[in-house]
């Protein structure tokens, strides 16, 4: 059932507070909310999209008030269900908050801060920081397309930039539900705003801070200070980073829509100058180990990013990639989520007429991919041929020499071999490497009578491990279509996916998979937050518990109870 019948007197009040227009409840216009860019599906009682930080606290309360299921929806570009139903079952129902209409970045202490409303994207940040020299915690690179920026924290999501960790702060406005059902709005973002909730909200909304009413505590932080120091421990047996890290589960941070959150504060960046990107081929994935742990445990300045390609994950992101490479290369990040929302409401539109089947628009855009010329650099093609393993190593000016230094060292015996970019050549690289995040979706969409669907896992492998790539048992190989391996290699965190035979279970196949992982020591996941997929360990779940008592907002999330004060009798 795509719809939860509508309390009429709730969706009136939703309506007062935002407009009948940005108040969805058809099975159409409410698809593309409702559905996981990967993954969850089900029914809403409607779709809700404020366009203030003052309509979204209405919302929140009206919705409280009514006792339904809240989802709270940024970007929507997560892999494992977290910000969308799964199933039915939800207490009252549910009410799905899309914030993506309350964009907007506050620059604060001459960019070395920002303050980030619920709307805000990585592109948005990017752009706005560019003018100061300042770049933000993440930029495009690691798995999704127009990724917000209190998404990511949410998730303690991770990224491309081995130096800066997993999207952290302890500076954030949120509002929390207690366990009577009050709403509470809680000011940590170190910034003194007096007034009501509604006027703190839309003072944290319009900006113009007063610089003496923002603290600068030393004990808040607005990124995971630690890290650096922290990924450099290559014999340490625990993983860098992965989401249900307790070092990086602080209030919003790590919440997964279990707090509504209104804003966050983050450090900014300087940005890199004079930086130098080496393409590194091998068939020898040892050589890698050893480049790895030389550079984190004795190079004075750690890379920029390091990300890891398998040949065979570049060959499928050559082909099923190859539309979003073009894309992003000649419109820009930021129309993208625009044209994939056209895209969404294309094939809704061409799905109900039932005339060409679901996902037209993946074969058409397919077909249309083919009639452009090779899109990569021909040395990045002749490693393909030549090598299974390939690294793309961006370097900070001051490790340049020292970089070539270690790979003339490395790689003198000619098993594997590297070359300096061009800036093109860096660009389309990294750029290849973000397009296989997608491919493996494209391929299945394409193949779907071969296809059963995709299990797609991202694990943080212990820093002391040297044996990093998979090796499956034929009992599971047997059962697997194509294998895609790449990841953010210093951080050793890596994107599996794998594309599975039809008739195959892929969920069993999956949780085959875990106890594989287990016996190696990862954790997963790793930078995405658990969704529907996994199962949330027992310190995650009681974190969830103590931001949600009444267990209202993104119910069962993590496998947990959907049921009110879950499952327990109400104190």
């Amino acid at each position: 059932m795509p719809t939860d019948p509508a309390p009429a007197p709730l969706v009136a009040a939703l309506r007062t507070i935002v407009g009948p227009a940005h108040v969805l409840t058809g099975e159409a216009e409410t698809r593309r909310f409702r559905s996981g860019y990967r993954y969850g599906e089900g029914p809403v009682i409607a779709v809700v999209r404020p366009g203030s930080l003052v309509e979204q606290w209405r919302i929140v309360r009206a919705c409280v008030a009514a006792d339904v299921s809240i989802i709270l929806q940024a970007s929507n570009t997560g892999l494992t269900g977290g910000s969308t139903p799964d199933g039915a079952g939800y207490p009252g129902g549910v009410v799905l908050i899309s914030t993506t209409r309350i964009a907007g970045v506050h620059v604060i202490d001459g960019g070395q801060q920002v303050v980030c409303l619920p709307g805000a994207t990585l592109y948005e940040l990017e752009r706005t920081l560019k003018p100061y020299e300042r770049e933000p915690h993440s930029v495009i690179g690691s798995s999704c397309i127009g990724a917000s920026v209190l998404g990511g924290v949410c998730n303690n999501s991770g990224g491309s930039l081995v130096q800066r960790g997993p999207a952290f702060t302890q500076l954030a406005l949120y509002a929390a539900i207690r366990p009577d059902g009050g709403v509470d709005l809680v000011n940590h973002l170190g910034i003194a705003i007096n007034g009501t909730p509604e006027e703190v909200l839309a003072h944290v909304e319009r900006g113009g801070f007063d610089p003496a009413a923002i603290a600068h505590d030393p004990e808040r932080w607005a990124h995971d200070r630690a890290y650096a120091d922290h990924v450099r421990q290559v014999d340490a047996d625990t993983p860098a980073r992965f989401n249900a890290d307790p070092r990086c589960l602080f209030e919003g941070s790590g919440s997964a829509g279990k707090l509504v959150l209104f804003a966050v504060r983050l450090d900014t960046f300087p940005r890199e100058t004079g930086v130098a990107t080496f393409y590194i081929g091998t068939n020898d994935p040892m050589q890698l180990t050893r480049l790895r742990r030389e550079i984190l445990g004795s190079f004075e300045s750690l890379p920029i990013a390091g990300e890891y390609i398998h040949r065979t994950a570049f060959d499928i992101a050559a082909i099923y990639g190859k539309d979003t490479f073009l894309a992003i290369q000649r419109l820009g990040t930021d129309r993208l989520p625009g044209l994939f929302a056209l895209k969404a409401k294309v094939d809704t539109l061409v799905g109900r007429l039932r005339i060409f089947g679901d996902h037209v628009s993946d074969h058409v855009m397919q077909f249309a991919s083919r009639l452009f010329p090779h899109h990569l650099p021909r040395r990045m093609r002749d490693y393909r041929d030549r090598f299974e393993h390939h690294l793309m190593l961006k370097m900070p000016a001051a490790a340049i020499e020292q970089t070539r230094a270690l790979l003339g060292q490395v790689f003198s015996s000619g098993e594997g071999a590297f070359f300096e970019c061009t800036g093109e050549e860096a660009t389309k690289a990294f750029l290849h490497r973000f397009a296989a995040a997608g491919a493996a979706i494209r391929y299945r969409e394409i193949h779907r009578q071969e296809v059963e669907d995709i299990v797609a896992l991202d694990i943080a492998l212990p820093r002391n491990e040297r044996d990093w790539m998979e090796i499956l048992p034929p009992e599971i190989e047997g059962h697997i279509i194509h294998k895609l391996y790449y990841g953010h290699f210093f951080c050793h965190v890596f994107h599996q996916d794998y594309i599975v035979r039809k008739g195959v279970d892929p969920i069993a196949l999956e949780h085959r998979m875990w106890h594989l992982l287990d016996d190696r020591g990862a954790e997963y996941p790793a930078e995405h937050n658990v969704g529907h997929l996994y199962k949330a360990k027992p310190a995650l779940a009681d974190f969830y518990r103590g931001l949600d008592p009444r267990n209202q907002l993104n119910p069962g999330i993590g496998q947990t109870t959907k049921q009110r004060f879950w499952g327990e009798k109400a104190g």
